[in-house]
């Protein structure tokens, strides 16, 4: 090997992930939030101003005391942390990468716990475990995406992260695929070319929304240039949220949906 081949390997030692279900990522990393439970209304409704996305909410009640419940969306969440720069101490991204679900209200992140978010498998459909145990191929389609959750699942399925060891790969026709994975908020001018990309994979198939702008639209939630019909009539199986998702976070989601421990 080359010497500069071996500085290189020295300096970053081993890449590749031996164990997906129980990696750790680095304390840097921005997953989950968790809320205190102590959060006042003026603080809640601070944050939620400077949101750049109404990721924010505050719900206060007034039943034998003042109640403040304050959630955060993950749905929309674009994990810049302002919201934690502004409140430190009352707000703290955890570097738990294992946000994935099924359940879009799950995605509902709640002052005063510090709950993981999970997905639900009494809500997974039968065929998915069925057909898809051991084996799952995907069309990816970005719907006007920016191309960074895109990058993000080309290195799932790298070295480093090889999904492909579980079965679980990216193909080229949706006539070869199992199911559709949807980046991007959906744009009118990609509506249709979804529509089509989905008619053409065969039953039973399902649907992933990866990253914030294909499950909420993101930044462009409300512009006229954005047609998410698609999803009025499709059922989601898997919610992968992130600004972009991790490839651990979509790794991880699709395990859980296959039934893969």
């Amino acid at each position: 090997m080359p010497l500069k081949e071996i500085n290189i390997f020295r300096r970053h030692g081993m890449q590749f992930v031996p164990d997906l279900r129980n990696a750790v990522l680095p304390e840097i990393f921005r997953g989950r939030p968790v809320i205190s439970g102590d959060i006042s209304v003026g603080e809640t409704e601070m944050i939620s101003n400077m949101c750049p996305v109404n990721a924010i909410e505050v719900n206060a009640t007034v039943q034998g005391g003042l109640s403040v419940t304050c959630t955060i969306d993950l749905g929309k969440c674009v994990f810049c942390r302002e919201c934690e720069f502004a409140l430190p101490g009352r707000i703290r991204f955890t570097n738990d990468h294992k946000i994935a679900t099924n359940i879009r209200e799950r995605l509902m992140v709640a002052s005063g716990t510090d709950q993981p978010v999970r997905l639900d498998p009494a809500r997974v459909r039968n065929e998915i475990h069925s057909f898809f145990r051991h084996a799952l191929k995907l069309r990816q389609v970005s719907a006007a995406g920016d191309n960074s959750t895109e990058m993000e699942l080309n290195a799932s399925g790298n070295v480093n992260f090889d999904m492909g060891r579980y079965g679980i790969e990216f193909v080229a026709s949706p006539r070869h695929a199992d199911g559709i994975v949807i980046t991007g908020p959906i744009s009118q001018n990609m509506s249709e070319a979804l529509q089509i990309c989905y008619d053409a994979i065969p039953s039973p198939k399902l649907i992933i929304l990866a990253g914030t702008d294909a499950i909420s639209s993101g930044i462009f939630s409300g512009s006229a240039a954005i047609n998410r019909e698609f999803l009025d009539i499709h059922p989601v199986d898997l919610y992968v949220p992130g600004n972009p998702p991790h490839p651990l976070t979509f790794i991880n989601g699709i395990l859980d949906l296959i039934g893969r421990s």
